[in-house]
């Protein structure tokens, strides 16, 4: 008799699961994928299944506590906050995530973000398509050489950031203290504390994770301590930002603009506030995708599936299973 694999999603999905199917069904293992709107259907369609995968879904205690066969969840993509790691923990079921699937893309659309909202790209774009070629009406646009780009986090994606940056002649400096220093020095990068952070940056990027300390790091109270030129982008967690603060601080000048890929709800709402901002630059958490990155999130997940009901240790273990 086979595995019985979940794939539990809260919305479509990927477009297929072939990779998925090609790396686990020879063990063998049955999979099924399905879309779980309550902790009810969640809770029915896992509890019996040997294996998780899983995007957003919320596997809260109530739902793990509910498990009865499972070995593994694996969260596609590197963010885990939507999973209880300590009730998994307490389980005996290894929490995994894949951090090293769009390394790339996540550092490419972060600078994407920061040129887009630092040289109006999107307002140019909009003023074009409607006849208008001035642009006085743009206000103030600085040029990016010897700015200062802030990191809050300096893992992967932040080292890849950093690297780019410095091919635009920014200085970079990071805030981490789960970082060396000496990991600092060896990107060229000046590490600082948070406070210098929001006080020297010109430019701040967040590749910060979201958990109880980052909850709302940037609120009303960095934001009045930013530059009132500053720029802040965000691919990290929406979490981090409290939302209400940042268009606070956006509509008064408190702040200069911002780019967004991730926010605190998901998809934002049709009437947000944010909505109306000439100056914040929007995308729909896509900073992670590629075709090449989808790929590899989809394989490197299933074969840490693998791994685990082939008695190997996964690569990824984020709970210390």
């Amino acid at each position: 008799m086979g595995y019985r694999i979940a794939i539990a999603t809260t919305e479509p999905g990927f477009a297929d699961y072939v990779n998925e199917k090609r790396i686990l069904e020879p063990l063998p293992a049955e999979i099924e994928i399905r879309a779980c709107h309550t902790v009810q259907e969640l809770i029915a369609f896992c509890r019996d299944a040997d294996a998780i995968l899983t995007n957003h879904a919320p596997f809260t205690k109530e739902v793990i506590d509910q498990l009865q066969r499972c070995k593994v969840i694996v969260r596609y993509g590197i963010g885990y906050d939507t999973v209880d790691i300590k009730a998994a923990a307490a389980r005996n079921i290894p929490v995994v995530n894949v951090p090293d699937y769009g390394i790339q893309e996540v550092a490419d659309h972060a600078v994407t973000l920061l040129l887009s909202a630092v040289r109006k790209v999107t307002i140019m774009d909009r003023n074009v398509r409607r006849g208008d070629w001035q642009i006085q009406s743009l206000g103030p646009i600085v040029g990016l050489r010897d700015k200062v780009l802030g990191l809050a986090g300096f893992g992967s994606i932040a080292k890849e950031v950093a690297r780019r940056a410095q091919g635009f002649r920014l200085q970079v400096i990071a805030y981490d203290p789960f970082v060396p220093e000496h990991a600092f020095e060896a990107s060229g990068v000046r590490k600082v504390d948070f406070d210098t952070l929001l006080r020297e940056s010109d430019l701040i990027s967040s590749h910060l994770p979201l958990n109880a300390q980052t909850a709302h790091i940037f609120d009303r109270e960095a934001f009045r301590r930013m530059k009132s030129t500053a720029y802040l982008v965000n691919t990290s967690r929406g979490g981090v930002v409290r939302t209400s603060d940042l268009v606070w601080a956006l509509q008064n000048g408190i702040i200069a603009g911002a780019g967004l890929d991730v926010f605190e709800q998901e998809p934002i709402a049709p009437e947000h506030p944010l909505l109306g901002l000439d100056n914040c630059v929007l995308s729909p958490h896509a900073a992670w995708y590629s075709e090449d990155a989808s790929e590899r999130l989809q394989r490197f997940a299933a074969m840490e599936v693998k791994r685990v009901l082939t008695g190997e240790r996964p690569k990824h273990v984020v709970n210390g299973v």
